[in-house]
C-alpha cells in the first residue's frame, strides 16, 4: 500500500514530467486511486511548497493541475530564460477575450456583432498567444469555427476557473450610458447569447 508521503511524491514527479495541466482523474486513474485521495494529496503538495517557502507552487486550472515558479521570483525566471517583455494586449484584444470568456465558446461572426468590427486579426493574435484556440465548428452553413479561451488564459488572469471571473454590470437600457458615457459592450439582446 502506497504511503501518504509516497503518493505526494508520486504526483510531484508526474506533474513536474508532464509540464501542461494535468486533470486530477488522470492522476487517479495512472495511481489507481479515488479522485479523493489524489486531491488530498494535492492540496498537501500545494502546502509542502508553501510551507517550505519553495520557488515551485502547485496551480489548479478549471480542474487541471500543474507545477509552475513561485511568482515571488518571477524577475529571476524571466532573466534565466531571456524571456522579452510580451507587447501589451490592445483595448480590442481585451474585449474580444472578454466576450470570449464570458460566453464560453463563440464564433468570429458572433464576436464582430457585438463589437461592430471585424475581428480577424485581433482573433488571430490572441490565438497566436495561446489565449484562445479553436473548439471545433457549428453544425450550421459554412460550418463557422467556435473559439474558447485556454488554460494560458487562466494563467495569465490568475483564474482557477472561468466561473471565478468577475461578474458583469448589470444591463443597462438599450442606448444608455455608463459612467464613463459610454454604452455598455455587454448590453443588448445577443448579449447572453452563447454560440
Amino acid at each position: 500500500m502506497k504511503s501518504e508521503n509516497n503518493i505526494v511524491a508520486m504526483l510531484e514527479a508526474m506533474l513536474f514530467s508532464a509540464g501542461d495541466p494535468v486533470e486530477a482523474s488522470k492522476l487517479a486513474e495512472i495511481l489507481e486511486l479515488d479522485i479523493e485521495s489524489v486531491t488530498k494529496a494535492l492540496a498537501r503538495l500545494s502546502d509542502l511548497y508553501v510551507e517550505n517557502e519553495s520557488g515551485i507552487r502547485l496551480i489548479s486550472l478549471d480542474g487541471k493541475y500543474q507545477l509552475c515558479s513561485n511568482e515571488a521570483y518571477a524577475a529571476e525566471v524571466r532573466r534565466l530564460l531571456e524571456i522579452k517583455k510580451n507587447t501589451p494586449l490592445s483595448q480590442a484584444a481585451f474585449e474580444v477575450l472578454a466576450i470570449i470568456a464570458y460566453n464560453k465558446h463563440v464564433t468570429k461572426s458572433f464576436i464582430e456583432q457585438i463589437r461592430g468590427v471585424d475581428c480577424s486579426a485581433t482573433i488571430s493574435n490572441l490565438v497566436q498567444k495561446g489565449l484562445i484556440e479553436e473548439k471545433g465548428r457549428l453544425d450550421l452553413p459554412g460550418r463557422p469555427l467556435v473559439y474558447g479561451t485556454t488554460d494560458r488564459f487562466l494563467r495569465c488572469f490568475s483564474l482557477t476557473s472561468l466561473d471565478d471571473l468577475p461578474d458583469l454590470p448589470a444591463p443597462q437600457a438599450e442606448g444608455e450610458e455608463n459612467a464613463e458615457g459610454q454604452t455598455s459592450l455587454f448590453s443588448g439582446e445577443g448579449a447572453d447569447k452563447k454560440q
